[in-house]
């Protein structure tokens, strides 16, 4: 594993190593309700303008040789191709999602069926929790972030540490518009982070400043294109197109972004992280 050099501008860990995915085709996809900002009822989808976006997406993975799963779709459940969301997976175990919101509730059960019968050890949750959206793990510090405010209870958080045996740092989220965790801040490599500052309490900022003085700073244009939904494997960062000042943050810092554009799936509150959930053995 290579150390950081002396250069601030170097990331952590240049390795991108093999990751597996999981993701979901938005064959259902649609803006049916509105259960965060992003989502209005009155824009048109264009479900296979989706598809082809999330196609790409998928092919991105596949080409810098990552597996992709897939977990087929179902009818009536249009957040499904949230993939992220159904879990979250570390060291084999799969600790399951219970959704907050009654339109996305039959997705948790659709990922337990999955985990089940790919052989995962699956963990049904007693408290709410939105599996990735709030949940993300660095393995070179075996530390779990978790976000709360919103979505997930923060009771699931040490639920979270007993069920993986692994330190779990709690963040608040006060900004609507970035509900889950992983729409303000993601992993860069196995230790260093990429964030957005006002997104959290001002608790969870300064210790988030404390945990990560080299972290990788959003600002609000970067927060607001979903420039931090985005998935690392440590060398390659696969974000959103239209976040161009947060692609070059991302150079400025040592990473080869990888943009990708989601602007249809955008529509319903999520982008590349939200769509990719990594399953980690």
């Amino acid at each position: 594993m290579e150390k950081r050099s002396s250069s601030s501008a170097a990331p952590a860990i240049r390795e991108p190593g093999r990751r597996t995915y999981l993701m979901c085709r938005p064959a259902y996809y649609a803006v049916e309700y509105a259960i965060n900002p992003w989502m209005d009822t009155s824009t048109p989808v264009d479900t296979a303008r989706a598809c082809a976006q999330w196609e790409t997406l998928a092919e991105v993975y596949a080409e810098l040789g990552h597996e992709v799963l897939r977990i087929e779709p179902e009818p009536g459940l249009p957040d499904m191709v949230y993939a992220a969301n159904g879990a979250f997976v570390v060291d084999g175990i799969a600790y399951g999602a219970r959704f907050r919101h009654a339109e996305r509730a039959p997705e948790a059960d659709a990922h337990e069926k999955w985990y089940r019968a790919a052989d995962w050890t699956f963990v049904e949750p007693e408290y709410t929790n939105e599996g990735e959206g709030d949940f993300t793990y660095l393995p070179g510090r075996e530390l779990i972030l978790a976000g709360w405010g919103f979505r997930t209870d923060a009771r699931a958080h040490a639920e979270a540490a007993d069920v993986f045996g692994r330190q779990v740092v709690s963040l608040r989220l006060v900004d609507p518009s970035y509900y889950h965790l992983d729409t303000a801040l993601a992993p860069l490599d196995d230790e260093r982070i990429a964030y957005y500052p006002e997104a959290f309490a001002p608790g969870s900022r300064l210790l988030l400043e404390r945990l990560f003085p080299d972290a990788v700073i959003a600002d609000a244009e970067d927060a607001a294109a979903f420039g931090l939904n985005f998935v690392s494997d440590g060398t390659h960062v696969i974000v959103n197109a239209e976040a161009t000042g947060m692609t070059r943050k991302l150079q400025d810092a040592g990473y080869e972004p990888v943009p990708v554009d989601l602007s249809e799936l955008k529509k319903g509150g999520g982008s590349v992280k939200c769509c990719t959930a990594e399953l980690r053995r």
